[in-house]
């Protein structure tokens, strides 16, 4: 008797069976396969009885409770003697749980109340005002959390000094690439504060500037060739070929960064005109035209590739369940397995970037101007755009003047 038959001989879930039913049905619509539904249905079924044989009313099912299921010495029916319950078996019945809370039959977790009740309010005022993407709102949040409590409550209260006194500790604790992030939160609360008239204006400028000598190393870039092998190697693929082709070749033709390609939805492709509705920083929307070779790479992941499923995103997961990319990341981590597979072993970089800074760095070797590239790169400021000038060594030899040595006195 194998083990899934063998729950349903032995284990007596009792009222929570119905749902136990509704559960494989939402993990079916999902996508996951009958096998993997099979061991999550197994996990809640044991999970079910434990809770009628401890005693413990549905009602009463929170994080808690399944963390005494993780923990209890085996002895359910159906001949188990565990020690303990694996991770794997676990996560699988906390799965179960989360399903019963949303609907509504499980107590719904406790929402803890944050220490610094002004940080949802800034929260919103970044998203709404601000238009920063959920990932660096999250990024503020967390430094946040981190710097107020050597700041306090009493806004009205805070001074340049106190200010100084904060960033200088921990400036102590981190390295520099990590207190440009923390710093660029402060000061960004501070702002929203001043706005709200709950502090001191203009308490921004009191933070110290962390030392950054900007744009002052070389762009980080392929060669065409390199990035034709790294295209090429999606062919070594038996999962995920088209896809990863297409991802590829949006940030190369396109230039786009990792979290223009992972938002990217269906809606934003005019077909018709041949037209790529962007939406980057700061909520900046741009058409960009789209370039034969990269229509057809979306086309034939869509058509050959994509899971049918009901999802606004162009590029979802290949294993259920089928949901779009949660974090840029995933475009990122492309990238690298591509470098891999093409057997480029030191790169300079690993990460969507690289193929953003190969873009301009050939078009400003094909003779495209700085404005072009920037349009392109969608930069808002010409200087950021000039980094790349610097990458056409042979022409900056040409204009560099020898080194006078000692003057005569």
């Amino acid at each position: 008797m194998d083990a899934n038959n063998r729950d349903r001989w032995f284990l007596d879930p009792g009222p929570l069976l119905p749902w136990i039913d509704k559960f494989a049905a939402d993990l079916a619509a999902q996508r996951y396969t009958s096998l993997t539904i099979e061991g999550y249905t197994a996990s809640a079924r044991h999970f079910a009885t434990w809770l009628g044989s401890a005693g413990i009313p549905i009602d009463a099912i929170d994080d808690n409770v399944v963390r005494r299921f993780a923990e209890h010495r085996c002895r359910c029916p159906g001949g188990r003697q565990w020690q303990s319950i694996s991770s794997n078996y676990w996560r699988r019945a906390k799965r179960f749980c989360t399903f019963l809370q949303r609907a509504g039959v499980a107590r719904a977790p406790l929402k803890v109340a944050s220490p610094h009740p002004l940080l949802d309010d800034y929260q919103s005022w970044l998203r709404v005002h601000r238009g920063l993407s959920e990932r660096t709102i999250t990024r503020h949040r967390r430094d946040l959390h981190r710097l107020l409590p050597a700041f306090g409550t009493a806004t009205h209260d805070y001074d340049a000094t106190l200010v100084r006194k904060v960033v200088r500790e921990w400036r102590e604790r981190t390295g520099p690439a990590n207190m440009r992030t923390i710093t660029s939160a402060l000061r960004s609360y501070l702002r929203f504060l001043a706005g709200a008239g709950l502090c001191r204006p203009n308490l921004d400028h009191a933070i110290p500037t962390v030392v950054q000598w900007r744009l002052s190393s070389l762009p980080r870039y392929l060669s065409a060739g390199d990035v034709d092998r790294v295209i090429a190697s999606c062919d070594q693929l038996t999962t995920g070929r088209l896809r990863s082709r297409a991802i590829l070749l949006l940030l190369w033709r396109l230039a786009l960064r990792a979290g223009d390609v992972a938002g990217l939805r269906l809606s934003d492709l005019d077909w018709p005109s041949g037209m790529l509705h962007l939406r980057g920083k700061a909520r900046r929307e741009v058409r960009l035209p789209l370039p034969q070779d990269v229509g057809d790479a979306i086309i034939a992941y869509i058509e050959q590739e994509r899971p049918r499923v009901d999802q606004a995103a162009v590029f979802v997961t290949m294993v259920a369940p089928y949901r779009s990319f949660s974090q840029s990341s995933h475009v990122s981590t492309t990238v690298a397995l591509a470098l891999k597979r093409a057997g480029i072993s030191d790169p300079p970089s690993r990460g969507a970037s690289l193929l953003r800074h190969s873009a301009a760095t050939s078009m400003l070797r094909s003779g495209a101007t700085l404005e072009a590239v920037g349009t392109m790169l969608r930069h808002r400021s010409l200087d950021m755009t000039a980094h790349y000038a610097k990458v056409d060594i042979p022409m900056l030899e040409q204009i560099a003047q020898p080194w006078p040595g000692e003057l005569q006195c």
